[in-house]
């Protein structure tokens, strides 16, 4: 601890690291300059770095450098209980490798404070216009997850460091945004900023508060829980400068469908960016925080706001505790954290947004990034002129699918209250949704149902079938549940084109529903507006809607209320009181820790949620040999987590539906491949499942390739499906490879995605780049990231799946190696390709085969206690 720097806050009790003097006892004038995210990484160095090493890591900061390794002590980790169920069933596995091995497993504990959040689990079975769905659904989530709520239970009293929030009660980075995060925390009477990291893409929404936020994979989580710094080097930091204001009628939605749209062309792939100026002032922070939570999906690392008055406001109006929000605000301007004191700051790169150009929008099909406004519609083709079946059939385009969903949108007050006005305003005229929608509204948080029962507005939604159907992600996590037999089966038999529309923040091929063919993201007024519509093809900005009792055609323009009215009855609705009365009694968390408690998990042996993890075992154990490998995927561009590892529902015809029915499960309880992530012989037959994905090594009689979870086995040239090929290969002992193209592994930060590859056998994977967080998952399993050099394609090499490779050189942080490339033809080709080990720690983490290995053989050598 750096002693000299600590100090007392002025007018507290509290003492605080003078960063400001730190900073400036290298550079005299410095601190003043900094990017906001400089300030906090360079305070957590000066109250928790090592003092020889404090020169040396602030240095980094000031100079911005980006060359060396510093480490980074985040506050706390949140987990959806996914990802966090799935880490925590890594740790009880330790527990019992430690124990096998003569150590003492209770010990193994996570030391960093965890936050567990059930939210990921529920499936949307029972429409919103079934008036007793919340309660259905809800008893549909606990029996099937039975096992996993076992094991979450008994995580409560089995590890210390560990808070639980039980399903039914809200989505993490909502409850991360409104309760969890303080802004400033205080330990041991010392004050400093609050950051975490979170099991979760979306994490960063809570930078929307100032709050150092960012998404890492499962692995990282782990590693971070047990003690270990997460280490990093300087990232790029940005400066976003918004302008202008957006016009009357333009949601938050339609910003961050626009601004998504923007930074993706920008390439801000890792970035942390800084929102300023006066745009950014005069946005709420609902509308910040749903910027800061699509950072995934323009790819950016974190996407900050600095703390000012809004901050303030918003803590009051959630219902914090008045000397927490004094706290912050003291504390934010006497160390320059608040916005006034960040006009000095610099950025090597600043991108200016005007926010009065901002149109109505939505975003897809299959990307959130692709920007589609709504005035253009008909000129992209989406909306169209077609047959209106008039014997009760759907039309083409069907809407199966409308869901306020995610809280990416829920979190915002006005989002939510113009869905209310919009249903509200077409029930007055006599509009209804269309019998094939399946609405649901999904709230992030119980405060949404108190405050639009207080606004009279959820009876409107209710009359149109948005009725609360659960407070989780579902339909955004692909949890949107059956159709109605009779829609399903003329979807299939009419070959229909049928889609989905939400308010979530995915939308990528095959997550939302299997028989949703596209996706389209919206705002929450925007969704109600489809469900009356009832076709993708409708113009939502021209078409008629319907017509009122006197035979009147409705526009959208008709039913959308003014900027006034809706902030009128956030005003008068919204309530701190609310958010009081909704989370005092949820954190209010005493648990038992005590010798009682069995520190080693009692495994289900029949379960297929639950399973004890083979990580320290058989070719776990030993180094990859790199040597011989055979593809089992060549793919192209913007290969996501959900094309690797699926998290939508399971069907009966997949390798995991097969292998479950096999299990005695019965279909209408397979659940989704998210839940089943605790049992590693069903997650691994979800690799490489998702039906829209194209692997280039599998094509037809004409040169063509072939859509579908496929594979080809080498060498006898067969084309099966992709678990057949990857039982083949685990059968014949066979190392693999994987040939990519840029961006692969954009989405959710599923750890899954790099164990399924792992357990398959694959040691290396070869791309044209990584998406940040899921390039430290495959490292956390052990499998080698490495990069082809500018210029460099699986196309321009010619590659087709039938070679053999090896890989040579040192494995070294940036080195560069050689993959060697041995054609069928007997060809031998050398290729540059740079090694993607970018810190000494990651370099640690993959030469001991992966976080947990290491763990264990450190803990075992007494390094970790």
């Amino acid at each position: 601890m750096n002693s000299e720097f600590r100090k007392q806050l002025p007018g507290t009790t509290l003492e605080y690291f003078d960063t400001r003097a730190a900073v400036e006892a290298i550079k005299p004038g410095a601190y003043d300059g900094l990017p906001y995210t400089s300030k906090v990484l360079a305070e957590q160095l000066v109250r928790r770095c090592n003092p020889e090493d404090l020169t040396a890591s602030l240095t980094q900061i000031i100079e911005r450098r980006s060359d060396l390794d510093f480490p980074w002590y985040p506050a706390r980790v949140v987990c959806h209980d996914i990802l966090g169920q799935t880490a925590l069933v890594d740790l009880a596995g330790l527990r019992d490798a430690i124990a096998d091995k003569g150590g003492d497993p209770a010990k193994v504990n996570p030391v960093v404070p965890t936050q567990l959040i059930v939210d990921h689990s529920l499936a949307v079975e029972h429409a919103g216009f079934d008036k007793d769905a919340f309660e259905k659904n809800r008893e549909i989530e606990d029996r099937r997850n039975d096992d996993r709520f076992h094991f979450i239970n008994w995580t409560k009293t089995a590890f210390k460091n560990v808070d639980v929030i039980p399903p039914g009660n809200g989505i993490m980075h909502q409850i991360n945004l409104e309760k969890m995060s303080p802004v400033v925390q205080i330990r041991d009477n010392v004050a400093f900023p609050d950051t975490c990291v979170g099991t979760d893409s979306h994490t960063p929404m809570v930078d929307a508060l100032g709050v150092i936020s960012v998404g890492v994979g499962g692995l990282e989580a782990e590693s971070v829980m047990l003690g270990r710094a997460s280490y990093m080097r300087l990232p790029d930091i940005i400066g976003v400068e918004l302008t202008g204001k957006l016009k009357p009628g333009i949601t938050s939605t339609d910003l961050v469908l626009a601004i998504t749209h923007f930074l993706r062309k920008e390439r801000v792939v890792g970035a942390y960016l800084e929102f300023y100026g006066a745009g950014a002032d005069a946005l709420s922070v609902g509308d910040r925080a749903t910027i800061s939570n699509m950072t995934p999906e323009y790819g950016a690392t974190a996407a900050m706001f600095y703390i000012d008055q809004q901050t303030i406001d918003y803590l009051k109006l959630t219902g914090r505790d008045d000397k927490q929000v004094e706290l912050v605000e003291k504390y934010a301007k006497h160390t320059g954290l608040w916005a006034d004191s960040m006009t000095e700051a610099k950025y090597e790169r600043v991108l200016t947004f005007d926010l009065s150009k901002v149109e109505r929008n939505l975003a897809g099909p299959s990307n959130p990034h692709a920007l589609l406004p709504a005035s253009e519609l008909s000129s992209r083709g989406i909306a169209a002129d077609y047959d209106k079946p008039t014997d009760g059939t759907m039309p083409d385009g069907a809407v199966i699918i409308a869901a306020i969903t995610s809280c990416t949108n829920t979190s915002n007050p006005r989002n939510m209250i113009a869905a209310g006005l919009i249903a509200r305003n077409a029930n007055k005229l006599g509009l209804t949704r269309k019998p094939w929608v399946k609405t649901s509204l999904a709230p992030g948080s119980k405060t949404v149902k108190m405050y639009l029962e207080d606004a009279k507005l959820l009876p409107e939604l209710e009359t149109l079938g948005f009725g609360v159907v659960g407070f989780a992600c579902t339909t955004c996590n692909g949890m949107s549940g059956a159709l109605d037999p009779k829609i399903k089966d003329e979807i299939i038999k009419r070959d229909l084109y049928a889609t989905a529309v939400l308010s979530g923040n995915r939308n990528f091929d095959g997550r939302i529903h299997p028989h949703a063919k596209q996706a389209f993201l919206a705002s929450p007024p925007l969704v109600v507006a489809y469900a009356i519509a009832g076709s993708i093809r409708f113009d939502i900005e021209k078409d008629v809607l319907g017509l009122d009792k006197n035979g009147n055609p409705v526009t959208l323009k008709d039913i959308w209320p003014s900027d006034e009215e809706i902030d009128a009855i956030v005003k008068t609705a919204v309530k701190p009181e609310q958010y009081r009365t909704v989370y005092d009694p949820m954190f209010d968390l005493s648990v038992d820790y005590g010798e009682k408690n069995n520190p080693l998990y009692e495994w289900r042996p029949q379960s297929t949620y639950i399973r004890r993890p083979p990580y320290w075992e058989g070719s776990f154990a030993s180094a990859n040999s790199l040597k011989g490998l055979r593809p089992l995927a060549v793919l192209g561009d913007n290969i996501t987590t959900d094309h690797l590892s699926p998290s939508n529902a399971i069907m009966l015809d997949s390798a995991a539906g097969e292998y479950l029915h096999k299990m005695g499960l019965p279909e209408e309880d397979f659940n989704s491949y998210a839940t089943h992530r605790g049992d590693h012989l069903t997650a691994q037959r979800a690799t490489f499942a998702n039906p829209k994905i194209f692997n280039e090594m599998v094509r037809d009689e004409h040169g063509e390739v072939i859509q579908g979870s496929l594979a080809r086995v080498e060498p006898e040239g067969k084309t099966m499906r992709m678990w057949e090929a990857i039982e083949t290969y685990m059968e014949r002992k066979q190392p693999l490879i994987i040939i990519a193209g840029a961006d692969y592994g954009q989405g959710s930060s599923r750890d899954w995605a790099a164990k399924g590859v792992r357990l398959a056998g694959v040691e290396c994977i070869v791309a044209e780049g990584f998406e940040r967080i899921h390039r430290t998952n495959l490292i956390g399993m052990g499998v080698l990231p490495l990069e082809f050099e500018a210029g460099t394609t699986r196309k321009t090499l010619n590659i087709d799946g039938s070679e053999t490779y090896d890989v040579e050189g040192d494995i070294q942080p940036g080195a560069k190696m050689t993959l060697v490339i041995n054609r069928a033809d007997g060809e031998t080709v050398k290729v540059p390709v740079k090694c993607r080990l970018d810190t000494a720690e990651e370099m640690s983490i993959y030469t001991a085969g992966g976080v947990l290995q290491r763990f264990a053989q450190d803990f075992l050598a007494g390094e970790v206690s």
